[in-house]
């Protein structure tokens, strides 16, 4: 199948009480059998919309959405909403039978004839997510995290060609997320599957996905792979959705010696170098000390012109310590002066 015959959307419109600035806007997009996609954007950007305009639980007002060169039916056409070779997890985890089983949950969507097959497949998918010591556990006494892994499985179990994940770890600690990811990587590389996910954590699409792609207002402003988003954005909304950085106006750059041509300067923490020379005026404070565990942000600032540092020495730049800096790289938005 040659790219772009897999899953299509093709001028799609979805608007709700006829305001264009909601859902999406004449979206045409095109991705990839057996990739790992993230839709990002800020809230209210249409992320959702899109994903459930992929799955045929939205009807497109104009546009198609194409798989397999075939249309996908939304609810007017379909009396079940969602395409049958599709699965799509919630952070929710609404389908679970919370007072059943890991085990019966799961094993719910295949019939009795081929019971040594239901079995089996039931086994391996739980096998899959890393789950199988609950499978005699109800969802009602699991975690956030468990239940997710239990929903995924549940999903997987009907060998979907497309899984869609809206928000799919936000119900999930911080210790089991990257666990998970993980296994849903996995899980791509060894069968084939496609996902397609909605999320709003870059650091979470930064390491998981394969290609990017980002939502302003409804509308489709930048695709690419995490790499090339995050080390060169064509946006200042995309520089500011996948790092913490440093949003700077024309007199601002002027104090960290960057002469500006254009209206914003965008510097990410990575970019910032903190330096203390022996000798010379030091002229930026150290304002605040975050600890993020293994390394710390550095708040600095100078007459009123804030940057965001990293530093992987704890404990080397306390609050109140003069230091000078060095702006590695940095990038250009906005009208040009």
């Amino acid at each position: 199948m040659e790219q772009g015959q897999f899953l299509e959307v093709v001028s799609v419109t979805k608007n709700y009480n006829e305001d264009r600035i909601s859902g999406v806007n004449n979206v045409i997009l095109s991705f990839q059998e057996g990739k790992i996609t993230a839709i990002v954007g800020e809230s209210g950007s249409g992320k959702s919309t899109l994903l459930k305009l992929l799955f045929g639980l939205l009807e497109p007002t104009e546009g198609e959405v194409l798989y397999k060169g075939e249309i996908v039916m939304g609810p007017i056409e379909k009396l079940i909403p969602g395409h049958d070779k599709m699965k799509m997890v919630t952070q929710h985890t609404d389908d679970l039978n919370l007072f059943a089983t890991a085990w019966e949950n799961i094993s719910s969507l295949l019939s009795n004839i081929d019971i040594d097959y239901k079995q089996a497949a039931t086994e391996k998918a739980l096998r899959q997510l890393r789950i199988y010591d609950l499978k005699d556990q109800r969802v009602a006494d699991m975690s956030g995290g468990e239940k997710q892994r239990v929903a995924i499985a549940k999903a997987l179990i009907t060998s979907p060609e497309v899984l869609f994940l809206d928000e799919p770890f936000n119900q999930v600690d911080a210790s089991f997320r990257e666990g998970l990811q993980q296994t849903i990587r996995q899980i791509v590389k060894d069968t084939g599957l496609t996902v397609i996910m909605v999320s709003h954590d870059p650091a979470e699409v930064l390491s998981m996905a394969d290609d990017l792609i980002v939502l302003k207002d409804g509308e489709v402003v930048e695709a690419g792979t995490p790499a090339e988003m995050y080390s060169k954005p064509k946006m200042l909304y995309t520089a500011q959705l996948l790092s913490h950085c440093s949003v700077l106006n024309k007199e601002q750059a002027k104090i960290c010696r960057i002469v500006a041509s254009r209206r914003y300067v965008a510097i990410t923490p990575e970019n910032v170098i903190i330096i203390v020379p022996r000798f010379g005026k030091k002229k930026w404070e150290v304002m605040q000390v975050l600890f993020k565990g293994f390394y710390e942000e550095i708040l600095l600032e100078k007459d009123g012109t804030r940057l965001r540092a990293l530093n992987i020495e704890r404990g080397k730049y306390p609050e109140g310590m003069m230091v000078n800096v060095e702006i590695k790289k940095y990038f250009e938005y906005g009208q040009w002066l």
